[in-house]
């Protein structure tokens, strides 16, 4: 071994091994089986934190059961990314040719995707292969594949034929920038300083109103523009002032359109005016009312988010009315929205029918991807019935078929399912799954997998046109049968019939909605048990918490906190770093902020960790909560700990060179520490899988740490340096034996967690173990063995450790240099203790720096020692022999002067009356428990200076 850790140096030479050999495959007829189904990352660009997070614990739960004998597969594979890949590419093809998507055919700007594709999907796998996950690479799938293709359209041809899918007019979440629909789970709501304008619409006489006072009723809007679609003005039936209204009419401004007055709850009698204007086709709450009430909607955005030159008008139902005039304005047509709501108000205040204007706060929907205010507009969109496929999904949960971890993610789940609504599946894009319906010229539909299929099946002639549907699929919808179709549904695959239902799903509390409930849903469509029983897509879904940053903040390019996996692994240089967090930039006025961030924050760069640094990193995060800061200087510990096992597998490997290696027989005589060692090691073992077994990897981490830097290295391998150098042939022989048992083991347990250091230490101890594998990851895992058990050996070395942890405290508070050896003495001691320290001595004075041990049988003067009882037996060491009294006694004295000094000051403030008048209470609270602690300390040195007074009188 090289004598210094360089995880450069074996890391990527170590994966090509591995998956050159085939390691990471599944056997195709092996039982039982362990299946994890990838979240599949987008192709839009690199990995991100959470990906690296998550796809860590994924493996070392994949390595974990494929080291128990297990028939292991993780499918690998990635997503297509609709909207994301979309806006990226258009991106690139404006800054290069200045040019949009409209100037290429669909054809030709599919082909520039895939291209695109090409190039970053193989930046995210290698990015994979760097993390080390064990993936089978040779069934990689990507959600664009052919026979992914074909899955999915098989899927919607199920669901159309069985009546749960249906085109409908409906209100939206609209991108005008995009120009399509987003789910409402993608829309970001961002708290705004804005507006809210009071306009007076005119009340509409007739013989009811013809003696009436009112003019107008008001009504308060942050949306002036919409009034170009109201249908109605609303009132609280409740509400004494306004409920008389109701039945009769007002004229809306500008368009002089006629609108009754309704009453509904939905207005609030304590909110605003009382009045609401009702816009249908503009407000989702308006919807829900038009829809109760029978109101006629209109339409006037255009799909590029500007005011329509004529407006579209529907019924309730969603079909053409002619119930209004579909004329706008023409001073307000092809306007942008703000534009329109500056000229509106213009003009609402020209006709005197502004009463006021108000500043307020106001929440504003976004697309963070793309940055533009999300529009809610009246479109014909394919939905799918959930209804129905989500009260399977609930139950699969209460029955416990699928289980949440943590367990409080079961609620946030059962909360939204119980909620649902039906699901908007189709998209304005050119990018991903087209839907499979074709319309003739009479726009009659046909539902099939292509237009010949189609043909064949309703007998169309080829005279007949047919064109196909324009829109795609939502990502999320071939995300959703990912689980059954990456194992290759609809055929009867093998992978199918092996794998599924999965084992686990390791995925994040924001997609819960997004993804974990319509695989659910869908799985369970789809896959049935021989009995014909829904199969549930995997039985546990571990939720992790999102990757923060150190100040808690959500990372994001904008912020400029984003860190790159692979810049913690490789490191990066300060300039490096600023110049990736600067680059492509959608608000380049950001730049001044990140660059000031990141050099406070990383002054010198990223300094290079290695993989295996990372990995426990993460592991050791992994705890169930819902935020995780990252620290980064956690990792620069592991990377300590990882140079830790390095160091300390070297020295055994120094030590065994030409050992002949024997199987550890536990009915040998064997020394103390040799017995404790295996038996701390067993019980590490137990506890170890217990926490990998309930998901606890934080624990798992600790565990590990714990062992091997405080137990292996810090006692054992300190013990056992003086046995090789001190004991007899036997003891050493013995010694050697358990010193590769107990790596060799270590090396197993942490290869999960830890695998290309662990790979690497182990590919040179199998040699001395005379092992004939070939690699580390298909060892057995180390197993609990019930029968190494033994109370009173853990407990007598526990006893030796505190006896020299107490000694190591002494010399430190003492000042006493290792080189001056002590006397060290035992009273009250019990025979069982007395065997103990005989057959131990000669380490415990290597150990510890001894002169001699002595047991004492008759009492002593307790002034001229040190004393610690630990476990009944008194442990002492003469003071006289420890320090030079007069030195000790003026060292003391001189820091009870500065105590003192301390105390006088604090008293001095707490009497002021100028500190107790302008203080804050917790200033003179800190300060009152500042001097208590002082006191208590002056009362503990004086009796120290008692002592040493004494001590100086008999010396």
């Amino acid at each position: 071994m090289e004598k210094i850790y360089n995880p450069k140096h074996i890391e990527e030479s170590l994966y090509n091994f591995w998956e050159k050999n085939g390691y990471f495959k599944p056997d195709y007829l092996k039982q039982p089986t362990f299946c994890i189904i990838m979240p599949p990352p987008n192709i839009t660009g690199n990995l991100h934190m959470g990906h690296a997070f998550q796809q860590t614990i994924m493996d070392i739960l994949v390595r974990y059961h494929r080291m128990q004998g297990k028939n292991t597969l993780w499918q690998v594979g990635t997503d297509h990314a609709g909207i994301a890949t979309q806006i990226l590419v258009e991106r690139q093809i404006f800054s290069e040719e200045n040019k949009t998507k409209n100037d290429y055919s669909r054809e030709d700007f599919i082909k520039k995707v895939w291209i695109w594709k090409k190039k970053y999907n193989s930046i995210v796998t290698k990015q994979m292969r760097r993390l080390g996950i064990s993936v089978d690479w040779d069934h990689e799938k990507f959600t664009l594949d052919p026979d992914i293709s074909i899955a999915v359209q098989e899927a919607f041809i199920i669901l159309y034929n069985n009546h749960l899918i249906y085109q409908k007019k409906r209100l939206v979440h609209w991108d005008s920038k995009l120009e399509t629909v987003i789910s409402d789970l993608e829309v970001a709501h961002r708290v705004e300083k804005g507006k809210k304008w009071f306009i007076k619409y005119p009340v509409v006489k007739n013989n009811l109103f013809s003696t009436c006072n009112i003019e107008y009723l008001i009504v308060s809007t942050t949306r002036p523009e919409t009034l170009l679609g109201d249908t109605a003005i609303a009132v609280n039936p409740k509400d004494s002032k306004y409920n008389k209204f109701i039945g009769n009419f007002v004229k809306c401004p500008l368009i002089n359109r006629i609108i009754p007055i309704i009453g509904d709850e939905y207005a609030d009698i304590k909110k605003g005016t009382g009045c609401v204007k009702i816009t249908p086709a503009h407000d989702f709450n308006d919807y829900k009312v038009g829809v109760r009430h029978k109101l006629p909607m209109i339409n006037i955005f255009s799909f590029d988010g500007k005011i329509k030159c004529i407006a579209d008008v529907y019924d309730h139902h969603g079909n053409l009315s002619n119930i209004y005039s579909n004329s706008i304005p023409k001073l307000f047509q092809k306007l942008d929205i703000l534009s329109a709501r500056v000229k509106i108000i213009e003009e609402i205040k020209n006709l005197g029918l502004l009463k006021k204007t108000e500043e307020c706060n106001i929440t504003i929907p976004y697309n963070d991807r793309t940055g533009v205010i999300i529009e809610p507009i009246l479109t014909n969109q394919w939905y799918l019935k959930i209804s129905k496929l989500a009260r399977v999904a609930i139950d699969a949960v209460k029955e416990k078929k699928i289980k949440f971890i943590p367990g409080q993610y079961k609620s946030m789940y059962f909360s939204w399912m119980k909620n649902v609504e039906d699901w908007c599946i189709s998209r304005q894009l050119w990018w991903g799954h087209r839907i499979p319906i074709w319309y003739d010229a009479e726009k009659n539909i046909y539902v099939g997998k292509d237009e010949k299929t189609i043909r064949k099946k309703y007998s169309l002639s080829n005279d007949i046109l047919l064109k196909q549907d324009e829109d795609v699929l939502d990502t999320w919808f071939s995300s959703g049968l990912w689980t059954f179709s990456s194992l290759g549904w609809p055929k009867k695959t093998t992978f199918l019939k092996l794998f599924h239902s999965t084992n686990v799903l390791v995925s994040g509390f924001d997609i819960i909605f997004f993804w974990i409930a319509r695989m659910i849903m869908l799985t369970m469509y789809f896959i049935k048990d021989k009995n014909g029983n829904p199969e549930v897509p995997f039985k546990n879904v571990y939720i992790t918490g999102l990757i923060r940053d150190d100040q808690g903040m959500k990372m994001s390019k904008s912020k400029g906190n984003v860190i790159d996996p692979l810049d913690m692994i490789d490191g990066i240089s300060l300039s490096d770093l600023i110049k990736k967090r600067t680059s492509h930039l959608l608000q380049s006025n950001l730049s001044e902020k990140i660059i000031e961030r990141t050099t406070k924050q990383f002054p010198h760069g990223i300094t290079s960790t290695g993989t295996d640094a990372l990995r426990f990193t993460f592991s050791a995060l992994a705890a169930n909560t819902r935020d995780i800061h990252w620290d980064i200087n956690r990792l620069k510990g592991y990377r300590n700990f990882c140079n830790k096992l390095w160091n300390a597998s070297r020295f055994v490997l120094m030590n065994t060179k030409n050992h002949h290696f024997l199987e550890i027989n536990l009915q040998e005589d064997m020394l103390l520490i040799n017995r404790w060692i295996l038996i701390e090691s067993n019980n590490v073992v137990k506890l170890y899988r217990d926490s990998l077994d309930t998901y606890r990897f934080d624990i798992a981490s600790n565990i590990l740490y714990d062992f091997i830097w405080n137990i292996f290295c810090d006692w054992y391998l300190e013990f056992t340096k003086i046995i090789i150098k001190n004991g007899s042939d036997k003891q050493i022989y013995h010694t050697k034996n358990v010193l590769l048992y107990i790596l060799e083991l270590i090396l197993r347990m942490a290869h999960p967690i830890i695998p290309f250091i662990t790979e690497e230490i182990w590919q040179r101890i199998k040699l001395i173990v005379n092992s004939k594998e070939e690699t580390i990851m298909l060892q057995p895992f180390p197993k609990y063995n019930h029968a190494l058990t033994n109370v009173n050996i853990l407990n007598n070395m526990n006893w030796i450790k505190d006896v020299i942890v107490f000694l190591r405290q002494i010399r430190i508070s003492m000042r006493v240099n290792t080189t001056k050896l002590l006397p060290l003495f035992f009273y009250n001691i019990t025979s069982e203790k007395k065997i103990i320290i005989d057959e131990n001595a000669l380490f415990l004075k290597k150990i510890a720096f001894l002169e001699s041990i002595t047991i004492l049988f008759e009492k002593y003067d307790e002034n001229l020692y040190v004393k610690k009882i630990i476990n009944e037996v008194e442990v002492i060491i003469p003071i006289l022999k420890l320090v030079n009294v007069q030195e000790e006694l003026d060292r003391l004295k001189k820091e009870e002067k500065m105590l003192q000094r301390s105390i006088i000051l604090i008293k001095e403030k707490l009497v002021n009356k100028n500190f107790l008048t302008h203080a804050p209470e917790k200033i003179i609270i800190q300060e009152k428990n500042k001097l208590l602690k002082l006191n208590e300390t002056h009362l503990e040195l004086c009796k120290k200076i008692k002592k040493f007074i004494n001590l100086s009188h008999i010396s």
